[in-house]
């Protein structure tokens, strides 16, 4: 269709992007996140710095996207599903927009609100959205990030996050079988590791073996008396799963830290990999 371009895995290592490649056959069976939002609200810019690893900063540069960029994320066997990043533009009600092939086939929808703009425009399109997807496909999960909060009071942040959340509540009990649909809110910055914690919420919502790994982990803690235990994502830095006690931001910084210290000192003094 005319909505359609497949992304590359430019600036990914080798191994993701052989990964990647391989599973190309089988793709379209994979768990399917859409990046949904209304125009330069930082779509793009989350999927660049989560799974491509690109800098904050550079995403400046990022050109609007004009087509669905379709992304497959393969890393290991449990992350493993596709991201399909559309344009700001795309109306849900479009003759051309294909609603039952696209919503019927999703896990999840990660609707992207610019918390530094008006979001009254953005509201109006979320609630037709879901509308739409919920009567395609119930079990759906809709993802609200209230993004680009980095430059906000805590105050501030809380109060927006209230008002989302009051405001589509309030609209969706309006609609006759909308009221059981499951909409979650995050704050999100790609400043800071909010935008990996709530991707890691997400994803996990995907994974089918999540209470077996939640069980195994609580056992590793129980045994082992730690406090904590992360099973982490090295590439995206998302957890996939964690054991039952409440996450702790600090923690799962500090793991996050960690992980980006070992890849930097593994690329300095590790061995490289057959034929490179």
């Amino acid at each position: 269709s005319g909505y359609e371009q497949y992304g590359g895995d430019e600036g990914l290592p080798s191994s993701l992007g052989r990964a990647a490649a391989a599973a190309a056959v089988t793709s379209d069976r994979n768990p399917r996140i859409l990046l949904m939002g209304t125009r330069r609200s930082g779509k793009s810019s989350i999927f660049k710095v989560v799974f491509h690893k690109m800098s904050p900063h550079e995403t400046l540069f990022l050109d609007s996207t004009t087509k669905i960029v379709k992304n497959d994320v393969a890393n290991s066997s449990f992350v493993h599903f596709q991201i399909w990043d559309f344009p700001g533009h795309v109306d849900v009600d479009d003759p051309s927009f294909d609603a039952q092939g696209i919503f019927s086939g999703a896990g999840a929808v990660i609707f992207v609100i610019d918390a530094q703009d008006d979001y009254t425009e953005a509201l109006a399109k979320l609630q037709k959205m879901i509308a739409k997807a919920d009567r395609i496909n119930p079990r759906i999960y809709f993802e609200v990030f209230i993004h680009k909060v980095d430059g906000l009071s805590d105050d501030h942040k809380i109060d927006y996050q209230r008002d989302v959340h009051q405001r589509v509540t309030d609209e969706l009990s309006d609609h006759e079988g909308l009221q059981d649909a499951q909409v979650g809110f995050y704050l999100s910055s790609i400043y800071d590791h909010s935008i990996y914690e709530n991707m890691s919420k997400v994803v996990q919502k995907l994974i089918p073996q999540l209470p077996t790994l939640e069980n195994l982990l609580d056992i590793l803690i129980s045994n082992c008396r730690m406090e904590k235990a992360f099973l982490f994502d090295v590439v995206s830095k998302i957890y996939i799963a964690t054991d039952s006690s409440p996450v702790d931001v600090q923690s799962y910084e500090l793991c996050s830290d960690m992980i980006d210290v070992v890849i930097d000192i593994s690329c300095i003094y590790g061995m490289k990999e057959e034929g490179e």
